[in-house]
Protein backbone atom coordinates (compact mmCIF):
# COMPACT_ATOMS: atom_id res chain seq x y z
CA UNK A 1 0.00 0.00 0.00
CA UNK A 2 1.46 3.53 -1.02
CA UNK A 3 1.30 5.95 1.47
CA UNK A 4 -1.80 8.26 -0.16
CA UNK A 5 -3.76 4.69 0.63
CA UNK A 6 -2.12 4.93 4.02
CA UNK A 7 -3.18 8.11 4.54
CA UNK A 8 -6.65 7.49 3.23
CA UNK A 9 -6.58 4.28 5.15
CA UNK A 10 -5.77 6.40 8.41
CA UNK A 11 -8.48 9.09 7.88
CA UNK A 12 -11.19 6.10 7.40
CA UNK A 13 -10.50 4.66 10.97
CA UNK A 14 -10.35 8.40 12.82
CA UNK A 15 -14.18 9.03 10.77
CA UNK A 16 -14.86 5.59 11.98
CA UNK A 17 -14.12 6.75 15.57
CA UNK A 18 -15.56 9.54 14.78
CA UNK A 19 -18.86 7.38 14.09
CA UNK A 20 -18.69 5.58 16.75
CA UNK A 21 -18.59 8.79 19.45
CA UNK A 22 -21.83 9.95 17.65
CA UNK A 23 -23.50 6.81 18.55
CA UNK A 24 -21.67 6.30 21.78
CA UNK A 25 -23.51 9.42 23.21
CA UNK A 26 -26.42 7.78 22.78
CA UNK A 27 -25.35 4.36 23.73
CA UNK A 28 -26.51 3.60 27.71
CA UNK A 29 -23.35 1.15 28.05
CA UNK A 30 -20.93 3.63 27.94
CA UNK A 31 -18.69 4.51 30.85
CA UNK A 32 -15.92 6.96 30.36
CA UNK A 33 -12.80 7.02 32.85
CA UNK A 34 -9.66 9.21 32.40
CA UNK A 35 -7.18 11.45 34.39
CA UNK A 36 -5.72 15.32 34.53
CA UNK A 37 -2.14 14.90 35.04
CA UNK A 38 0.29 16.80 36.00
CA UNK A 39 4.46 16.31 35.39
CA UNK A 40 7.57 18.64 37.29
CA UNK A 41 10.62 17.90 36.96
CA UNK A 42 13.68 19.83 37.51
CA UNK A 43 17.36 19.29 37.26
CA UNK A 44 19.32 18.29 39.87
CA UNK A 45 22.54 18.86 37.91
CA UNK A 46 23.89 21.49 35.39
CA UNK A 47 23.70 20.96 32.28
CA UNK A 48 27.62 21.90 30.34
CA UNK A 49 26.05 22.51 27.04
CA UNK A 50 24.39 25.75 28.27
CA UNK A 51 26.16 28.74 29.31
CA UNK A 52 24.09 29.06 32.49
CA UNK A 53 23.77 27.01 36.06
CA UNK A 54 20.76 24.64 35.17
CA UNK A 55 20.94 23.04 38.50
CA UNK A 56 18.00 23.19 40.10
CA UNK A 57 16.13 24.78 37.41
CA UNK A 58 12.30 23.56 36.44
CA UNK A 59 12.86 21.23 32.82
CA UNK A 60 9.47 20.17 32.29
CA UNK A 61 5.81 21.55 33.38
CA UNK A 62 3.20 19.28 31.39
CA UNK A 63 -0.34 19.10 31.82
CA UNK A 64 -1.89 15.68 30.24
CA UNK A 65 -5.46 14.94 29.48
CA UNK A 66 -6.58 11.58 29.09
CA UNK A 67 -10.44 10.07 28.22
CA UNK A 68 -10.98 6.58 27.94
CA UNK A 69 -14.86 5.81 26.26
CA UNK A 70 -15.72 1.70 26.98
CA UNK A 71 -18.78 0.10 25.64
CA UNK A 72 -21.41 -1.94 23.36
CA UNK A 73 -22.66 -1.03 20.43
CA UNK A 74 -24.87 -3.73 19.35
CA UNK A 75 -23.08 -6.69 19.60
CA UNK A 76 -19.88 -4.62 18.83
CA UNK A 77 -17.27 -3.78 21.89
CA UNK A 78 -15.31 -0.25 21.74
CA UNK A 79 -12.81 0.58 23.42
CA UNK A 80 -11.12 4.51 22.49
CA UNK A 81 -8.47 6.41 24.48
CA UNK A 82 -7.64 9.97 23.69
CA UNK A 83 -4.73 12.21 24.95
CA UNK A 84 -3.77 15.34 25.17
CA UNK A 85 -0.27 17.16 26.18
CA UNK A 86 0.69 20.42 26.35
CA UNK A 87 4.21 22.25 27.96
CA UNK A 88 4.33 25.40 29.50
CA UNK A 89 8.21 26.55 27.78
CA UNK A 90 10.20 26.80 31.16
CA UNK A 91 13.21 28.94 30.85
CA UNK A 92 15.53 25.78 30.74
CA UNK A 93 13.73 25.15 27.05
CA UNK A 94 14.07 28.34 26.03
CA UNK A 95 18.07 28.43 26.14
CA UNK A 96 18.10 24.88 24.23
CA UNK A 97 16.10 26.52 21.66
CA UNK A 98 18.57 29.25 21.77
CA UNK A 99 21.29 26.38 21.13
CA UNK A 100 18.82 25.06 18.52
CA UNK A 101 18.95 28.33 16.99
CA UNK A 102 14.40 28.11 16.91
CA UNK A 103 11.93 28.45 19.28
CA UNK A 104 9.92 25.35 18.48
CA UNK A 105 10.98 22.85 21.39
CA UNK A 106 8.03 22.25 22.99
CA UNK A 107 6.15 21.87 19.56
CA UNK A 108 7.85 18.32 20.19
CA UNK A 109 5.89 18.04 23.84
CA UNK A 110 2.74 18.92 22.57
CA UNK A 111 0.27 16.87 21.30
CA UNK A 112 -3.14 15.22 21.16
CA UNK A 113 -4.51 11.61 19.74
CA UNK A 114 -6.67 8.92 19.64
CA UNK A 115 -4.50 6.93 21.08
CA UNK A 116 -6.40 4.05 21.00
CA UNK A 117 -9.80 2.89 18.78
CA UNK A 118 -10.35 -0.98 18.81
CA UNK A 119 -13.39 -2.53 18.24
CA UNK A 120 -14.29 -6.06 19.76
CA UNK A 121 -16.32 -8.55 18.32
CA UNK A 122 -16.92 -12.25 19.51
CA UNK A 123 -17.73 -14.87 16.29
CA UNK A 124 -17.88 -17.64 18.95
CA UNK A 125 -17.13 -17.58 22.36
CA UNK A 126 -13.83 -18.96 22.14
CA UNK A 127 -13.07 -16.33 19.32
CA UNK A 128 -11.84 -12.70 20.18
CA UNK A 129 -11.35 -10.44 17.19
CA UNK A 130 -10.31 -6.84 18.47
CA UNK A 131 -9.26 -4.08 15.03
CA UNK A 132 -8.38 -0.87 15.29
CA UNK A 133 -5.58 1.04 17.18
CA UNK A 134 -4.11 -0.98 20.13
CA UNK A 135 -1.34 -1.74 22.15
CA UNK A 136 0.04 -5.49 22.48
CA UNK A 137 2.32 -5.91 25.49
CA UNK A 138 4.38 -9.45 24.86
CA UNK A 139 7.05 -10.49 27.45
CA UNK A 140 7.74 -10.91 30.82
CA UNK A 141 9.27 -7.50 31.39
CA UNK A 142 8.57 -3.76 32.14
CA UNK A 143 12.35 -2.75 32.30
CA UNK A 144 14.90 -3.39 29.25
CA UNK A 145 12.28 -5.33 26.30
CA UNK A 146 13.16 -8.49 25.38
CA UNK A 147 9.79 -9.77 23.53
CA UNK A 148 7.76 -6.19 24.17
CA UNK A 149 8.73 -5.00 20.46
CA UNK A 150 5.55 -5.15 18.75
CA UNK A 151 5.68 -1.63 19.29
CA UNK A 152 8.07 1.11 19.64
CA UNK A 153 8.22 3.86 22.70
CA UNK A 154 8.11 7.52 22.82
CA UNK A 155 11.17 8.42 24.74
CA UNK A 156 11.74 12.00 23.59
CA UNK A 157 9.78 13.49 26.27
CA UNK A 158 10.65 11.09 29.57
CA UNK A 159 13.21 8.37 28.33
CA UNK A 160 12.57 5.33 29.71
CA UNK A 161 11.31 6.66 33.11
CA UNK A 162 8.02 6.67 33.45
CA UNK A 163 6.03 3.85 35.27
CA UNK A 164 3.64 2.85 32.84
CA UNK A 165 4.60 1.34 29.46
CA UNK A 166 1.57 1.71 28.09
CA UNK A 167 1.57 5.81 28.09
CA UNK A 168 4.60 5.84 26.32
CA UNK A 169 4.39 2.62 23.93
CA UNK A 170 3.16 4.20 20.38
CA UNK A 171 -0.53 2.23 19.36
CA UNK A 172 -0.42 0.57 16.14
CA UNK A 173 -3.80 -0.11 13.79
CA UNK A 174 -4.05 -3.99 13.13
CA UNK A 175 -6.57 -7.39 13.50
CA UNK A 176 -5.63 -8.74 16.99
CA UNK A 177 -7.09 -12.24 17.23
CA UNK A 178 -7.13 -14.41 20.40
CA UNK A 179 -8.56 -18.00 20.05
CA UNK A 180 -9.33 -20.10 23.43
CA UNK A 181 -8.29 -23.52 22.96
CA UNK A 182 -9.38 -25.28 26.08
CA UNK A 183 -8.58 -28.61 25.00
CA UNK A 184 -5.17 -27.96 24.47
CA UNK A 185 -4.62 -25.85 27.92
CA UNK A 186 -3.90 -22.71 25.96
CA UNK A 187 -4.98 -19.69 23.40
CA UNK A 188 -3.18 -18.74 20.23
CA UNK A 189 -2.93 -14.74 19.40
CA UNK A 190 -2.55 -14.06 16.07
CA UNK A 191 -2.42 -10.28 14.67
CA UNK A 192 -2.03 -8.77 11.38
CA UNK A 193 -0.73 -4.79 11.24
CA UNK A 194 -2.23 -3.92 7.34
CA UNK A 195 0.26 -1.01 6.77
CA UNK A 196 -1.84 1.56 7.29
CA UNK A 197 -0.33 3.50 10.25
CA UNK A 198 1.47 6.96 10.12
CA UNK A 199 5.22 6.66 9.21
CA UNK A 200 5.51 8.35 12.81
CA UNK A 201 4.48 5.29 14.42
CA UNK A 202 6.78 3.49 13.81
CA UNK A 203 9.82 2.53 15.97
CA UNK A 204 11.15 4.25 19.21
CA UNK A 205 11.58 7.92 19.16
CA UNK A 206 14.55 9.47 20.95
CA UNK A 207 15.09 13.11 21.72
CA UNK A 208 17.16 13.75 18.06
CA UNK A 209 16.02 17.19 18.07
CA UNK A 210 17.69 18.19 21.10
CA UNK A 211 15.59 18.34 23.84
CA UNK A 212 15.67 17.48 27.41
CA UNK A 213 16.66 14.11 26.68
CA UNK A 214 18.88 14.09 24.37
CA UNK A 215 21.87 12.58 25.30
CA UNK A 216 25.28 13.92 25.97
CA UNK A 217 26.80 16.28 24.57
CA UNK A 218 23.95 16.94 22.19
CA UNK A 219 21.02 18.92 24.20
CA UNK A 220 20.68 21.76 21.75
CA UNK A 221 21.62 19.87 18.99
CA UNK A 222 18.66 19.34 16.36
CA UNK A 223 19.98 16.66 13.98
CA UNK A 224 16.77 16.26 12.38
CA UNK A 225 16.46 20.14 11.07
CA UNK A 226 19.78 21.23 12.32
CA UNK A 227 22.18 18.94 10.30
CA UNK A 228 18.77 17.49 7.51
CA UNK A 229 19.15 13.64 9.42
CA UNK A 230 15.66 12.62 8.51
CA UNK A 231 13.89 9.45 8.76
CA UNK A 232 13.25 7.32 6.07
CA UNK A 233 10.53 5.16 6.30
CA UNK A 234 10.33 4.20 2.85
CA UNK A 235 13.69 2.48 2.75
CA UNK A 236 13.28 -0.89 1.31
CA UNK A 237 14.94 -2.77 4.02
CA UNK A 238 12.04 -0.57 6.46
CA UNK A 239 8.99 0.54 4.40
CA UNK A 240 6.28 1.58 6.99
CA UNK A 241 3.99 0.44 4.33
CA UNK A 242 4.64 -3.42 4.74
CA UNK A 243 2.42 -5.86 6.73
CA UNK A 244 3.79 -6.62 9.54
CA UNK A 245 2.21 -9.81 11.68
CA UNK A 246 3.38 -12.33 14.54
CA UNK A 247 1.65 -15.03 16.40
CA UNK A 248 2.01 -16.28 20.39
CA UNK A 249 0.67 -19.53 21.89
CA UNK A 250 0.34 -19.03 25.61
CA UNK A 251 -0.04 -22.19 27.69
CA UNK A 252 0.29 -24.33 31.07
CA UNK A 253 2.29 -27.21 31.23
CA UNK A 254 2.49 -28.66 34.88
CA UNK A 255 3.24 -25.87 36.87
CA UNK A 256 4.99 -23.92 34.50
CA UNK A 257 2.92 -20.98 31.91
CA UNK A 258 4.52 -20.26 29.01
CA UNK A 259 4.47 -18.84 25.84
CA UNK A 260 6.10 -19.13 22.04
CA UNK A 261 5.69 -16.18 19.90
CA UNK A 262 7.02 -15.56 16.46
CA UNK A 263 6.58 -11.77 15.00
CA UNK A 264 7.83 -9.68 12.34
CA UNK A 265 8.47 -5.79 12.71
CA UNK A 266 10.92 -2.89 12.49
CA UNK A 267 13.66 -3.02 14.38
CA UNK A 268 12.75 -1.00 17.34
CA UNK A 269 15.43 1.33 17.27
CA UNK A 270 16.42 3.42 14.22
CA UNK A 271 19.76 2.97 12.68
CA UNK A 272 21.95 5.13 10.78
CA UNK A 273 22.19 4.64 6.96
CA UNK A 274 24.67 6.76 5.37
CA UNK A 275 26.27 7.95 1.73
CA UNK A 276 29.50 6.43 2.66
CA UNK A 277 28.25 2.75 3.04
CA UNK A 278 24.73 2.26 1.86
CA UNK A 279 22.78 -0.11 3.34
CA UNK A 280 20.39 -2.31 0.93
CA UNK A 281 19.14 0.95 -0.81
CA UNK A 282 20.20 5.15 -2.05
CA UNK A 283 19.70 7.68 0.40
CA UNK A 284 16.65 9.53 0.19
CA UNK A 285 18.17 13.11 0.66
CA UNK A 286 21.65 14.28 2.49
CA UNK A 287 24.56 12.31 3.36
CA UNK A 288 22.42 10.11 6.50
CA UNK A 289 18.97 9.14 7.94
CA UNK A 290 17.40 6.94 10.06
CA UNK A 291 15.73 3.92 9.29
CA UNK A 292 13.93 0.87 10.97
CA UNK A 293 14.78 -1.89 8.81
CA UNK A 294 12.66 -5.04 9.10
CA UNK A 295 13.19 -8.01 11.46
CA UNK A 296 12.10 -11.42 12.55
CA UNK A 297 12.23 -12.62 15.62
CA UNK A 298 11.52 -15.89 18.09
CA UNK A 299 10.55 -16.30 21.57
CA UNK A 300 10.27 -18.32 24.62
CA UNK A 301 8.68 -16.89 28.12
CA UNK A 302 8.61 -18.68 31.31
CA UNK A 303 7.17 -18.73 35.00
CA UNK A 304 6.51 -20.53 37.78
CA UNK A 305 6.60 -20.56 41.74
CA UNK A 306 9.10 -21.95 43.70
CA UNK A 307 8.48 -23.84 47.13
CA UNK A 308 12.06 -23.96 47.46
CA UNK A 309 12.80 -19.90 47.24
CA UNK A 310 9.26 -19.31 47.92
CA UNK A 311 8.85 -17.09 44.98
CA UNK A 312 8.14 -17.09 41.61
CA UNK A 313 10.63 -17.08 38.25
CA UNK A 314 10.40 -15.94 35.35
CA UNK A 315 12.71 -16.28 31.96
CA UNK A 316 12.38 -14.60 28.61
CA UNK A 317 14.34 -15.19 25.65
CA UNK A 318 13.78 -13.36 22.10
CA UNK A 319 16.12 -14.06 19.32
CA UNK A 320 16.72 -11.88 16.13
CA UNK A 321 17.74 -12.93 13.35
CA UNK A 322 19.48 -10.60 11.39
CA UNK A 323 19.60 -7.16 13.65
CA UNK A 324 20.49 -4.28 12.34
CA UNK A 325 23.61 -2.12 13.93
CA UNK A 326 26.19 0.68 12.76
CA UNK A 327 29.50 0.39 12.76
CA UNK A 328 32.94 2.47 12.51
CA UNK A 329 34.04 3.63 15.70
CA UNK A 330 36.97 5.06 14.31
CA UNK A 331 35.27 7.19 11.61
CA UNK A 332 34.92 10.47 11.32
CA UNK A 333 31.72 10.54 12.76
CA UNK A 334 31.21 6.93 15.43
CA UNK A 335 28.89 4.61 13.90
CA UNK A 336 28.35 6.50 10.59
CA UNK A 337 30.76 3.56 8.71
CA UNK A 338 27.77 1.28 7.94
CA UNK A 339 25.44 -1.11 9.02
CA UNK A 340 26.25 -4.79 9.42
CA UNK A 341 23.45 -7.43 10.85
CA UNK A 342 24.18 -9.72 13.86
CA UNK A 343 21.86 -12.69 14.95
CA UNK A 344 21.07 -11.47 18.39
CA UNK A 345 19.50 -13.63 21.51
CA UNK A 346 18.25 -11.14 24.31
CA UNK A 347 17.39 -13.25 27.72
CA UNK A 348 16.04 -12.24 31.23
CA UNK A 349 16.07 -14.11 35.01
CA UNK A 350 13.42 -12.58 36.88
CA UNK A 351 12.89 -13.97 40.82
CA UNK A 352 9.86 -12.08 42.55
CA UNK A 353 9.51 -12.61 46.32
CA UNK A 354 7.58 -11.35 48.87
CA UNK A 355 9.19 -10.41 51.75
CA UNK A 356 8.05 -9.42 55.39
CA UNK A 357 9.87 -6.56 56.56
CA UNK A 358 7.62 -4.88 59.14
CA UNK A 359 9.35 -6.17 61.74
CA UNK A 360 12.50 -3.69 60.68
CA UNK A 361 10.64 -1.01 58.90
CA UNK A 362 7.31 -0.99 59.69
CA UNK A 363 5.61 -1.72 56.59
CA UNK A 364 1.67 -2.97 56.82
CA UNK A 365 2.37 -6.12 55.06
CA UNK A 366 4.70 -7.62 52.85
CA UNK A 367 7.14 -6.18 50.92
CA UNK A 368 7.86 -7.23 47.08
CA UNK A 369 11.18 -7.64 46.02
CA UNK A 370 11.93 -8.40 42.34
CA UNK A 371 15.53 -8.82 40.83
CA UNK A 372 16.24 -8.98 37.02
CA UNK A 373 19.24 -10.19 35.26
CA UNK A 374 19.18 -8.56 31.55
CA UNK A 375 21.45 -10.26 28.67
CA UNK A 376 22.02 -9.03 24.83
CA UNK A 377 24.44 -11.70 23.45
CA UNK A 378 25.62 -11.24 20.04
CA UNK A 379 25.91 -14.78 18.66
CA UNK A 380 27.82 -14.68 15.83
CA UNK A 381 30.30 -11.50 17.38
CA UNK A 382 33.53 -10.69 15.67
CA UNK A 383 35.45 -7.80 17.25
CA UNK A 384 36.37 -7.22 13.89
CA UNK A 385 33.13 -5.51 12.66
CA UNK A 386 33.79 -2.78 14.76
CA UNK A 387 30.02 -2.39 15.93
CA UNK A 388 29.51 0.68 18.40
CA UNK A 389 27.20 0.65 21.30
CA UNK A 390 25.64 3.70 20.01
CA UNK A 391 25.75 6.06 17.16
CA UNK A 392 27.21 8.79 17.27
CA UNK A 393 29.73 7.41 20.24
CA UNK A 394 32.95 5.79 19.55
CA UNK A 395 32.31 3.18 22.32
CA UNK A 396 32.63 -0.47 21.42
CA UNK A 397 30.00 -3.16 21.51
CA UNK A 398 30.49 -6.12 23.25
CA UNK A 399 29.56 -10.19 22.82
CA UNK A 400 27.55 -9.90 25.84
CA UNK A 401 25.99 -6.73 27.49
CA UNK A 402 24.37 -7.64 30.91
CA UNK A 403 22.45 -5.51 33.32
CA UNK A 404 21.15 -6.27 36.67
CA UNK A 405 18.01 -4.08 38.47
CA UNK A 406 16.36 -4.22 41.71
CA UNK A 407 12.84 -3.05 42.10
CA UNK A 408 11.73 -2.89 45.93
CA UNK A 409 8.00 -2.16 46.56
CA UNK A 410 6.91 -1.42 50.35
CA UNK A 411 3.37 -0.53 52.21
CA UNK A 412 1.77 1.39 54.40
CA UNK A 413 -0.77 2.79 56.04
CA UNK A 414 -3.53 0.15 53.78
CA UNK A 415 -1.33 0.46 50.84
CA UNK A 416 -2.64 4.41 51.02
CA UNK A 417 1.75 5.20 51.00
CA UNK A 418 4.23 2.83 48.95
CA UNK A 419 7.97 3.89 48.71
CA UNK A 420 9.66 2.36 46.12
CA UNK A 421 13.21 1.80 45.00
CA UNK A 422 14.66 0.80 41.52
CA UNK A 423 18.14 0.68 41.16
CA UNK A 424 20.37 -0.97 38.18
CA UNK A 425 24.16 -1.82 37.01
CA UNK A 426 25.69 -2.14 33.82
CA UNK A 427 27.48 -5.30 34.60
CA UNK A 428 29.33 -4.89 30.99
CA UNK A 429 30.15 -1.10 30.47
CA UNK A 430 29.80 0.42 33.93
CA UNK A 431 27.15 2.49 35.65
CA UNK A 432 23.94 2.39 37.02
CA UNK A 433 20.69 4.04 37.84
CA UNK A 434 18.99 4.54 41.35
CA UNK A 435 15.68 5.79 41.55
CA UNK A 436 13.76 5.99 44.91
CA UNK A 437 10.07 7.42 44.47
CA UNK A 438 7.39 7.14 47.30
CA UNK A 439 3.55 7.16 45.95
CA UNK A 440 0.55 8.71 47.98
CA UNK A 441 -3.13 7.73 47.29
CA UNK A 442 -5.56 10.11 48.39
CA UNK A 443 -9.02 8.68 48.16
CA UNK A 444 -10.74 7.15 44.77
CA UNK A 445 -8.92 10.66 42.69
CA UNK A 446 -5.63 11.90 43.62
CA UNK A 447 -2.63 10.17 43.26
CA UNK A 448 0.88 11.97 43.97
CA UNK A 449 4.05 10.11 42.99
CA UNK A 450 7.80 12.19 43.90
CA UNK A 451 10.59 10.38 42.61
CA UNK A 452 14.35 11.19 42.00
CA UNK A 453 16.07 9.87 39.06
CA UNK A 454 19.88 9.41 39.74
CA UNK A 455 22.53 8.05 36.89
CA UNK A 456 25.92 7.23 37.85
CA UNK A 457 28.91 5.84 36.10
CA UNK A 458 32.02 4.51 37.06
CA UNK A 459 35.00 5.42 34.59
CA UNK A 460 33.65 3.41 31.83
CA UNK A 461 31.75 5.99 30.39
CA UNK A 462 31.96 9.46 30.32
CA UNK A 463 31.20 11.22 33.28
CA UNK A 464 31.12 14.39 31.58
CA UNK A 465 29.25 13.73 29.07
CA UNK A 466 31.76 14.98 26.02
CA UNK A 467 30.97 11.71 24.21
CA UNK A 468 34.25 10.10 24.45
CA UNK A 469 34.86 6.58 23.30
CA UNK A 470 34.08 5.40 26.24
CA UNK A 471 30.37 7.05 26.71
CA UNK A 472 28.18 3.55 26.70
CA UNK A 473 24.85 3.60 27.94
CA UNK A 474 24.99 5.46 31.22
CA UNK A 475 27.54 7.73 29.83
CA UNK A 476 24.79 8.90 27.72
CA UNK A 477 22.32 9.95 30.52
CA UNK A 478 25.32 11.43 31.92
CA UNK A 479 24.20 14.99 33.95
CA UNK A 480 20.80 13.93 33.52
CA UNK A 481 19.79 13.23 37.14
CA UNK A 482 16.03 14.40 37.79
CA UNK A 483 13.57 15.28 40.93
CA UNK A 484 10.11 14.30 38.84
CA UNK A 485 6.58 15.49 40.29
CA UNK A 486 4.09 13.60 39.12
CA UNK A 487 0.49 14.87 40.34
CA UNK A 488 -2.56 12.85 39.06
CA UNK A 489 -6.43 13.05 39.52
CA UNK A 490 -8.43 10.18 38.23
CA UNK A 491 -11.98 9.54 37.33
Amino acid sequence: MNRNKRKTAAVITAAVSAIGFAQIANASSLEVSGYVRQHLSFNLEDQPETTEDDKFDMSMARTTLRLDFDGELGSIGYHIVTRAEREIETSYLERLDDLRGTDNLVDHYNNEEIREAVFTVNPTKNITMNFGKQQLAWGETDFFTGLDIVHGFDYSWRSFLEVENEELRKPLIMLNTVVQMPSMGGALQVFVRPGWDEDEDIGTDYSLYGGRWAGQPNKGTDFLDGFGIKYNYDHKSGDTDDVTYGARWSGVLGDYNYSLAYLTGFNTDPVVHTIFNPYQGDIKGGFAEFIYPEVETVGLTLSTYSEATDAVWSAEFAYTKDKPYNVGSGFFIPGFAGVIEKNVLRSMIRMDKQMDLSGFIGTSRPSLVSVQLFDTWVTNFDEDDDIVDLAGYAAKKKEHSTMITLLMLNYYNNDRIKPELAAGYDLSYGGGFIIPSINFAYGDHWRVRVEADIFFDDGDTDPGGNGSDETNLFGYFSNNDQLAIRLTYQF
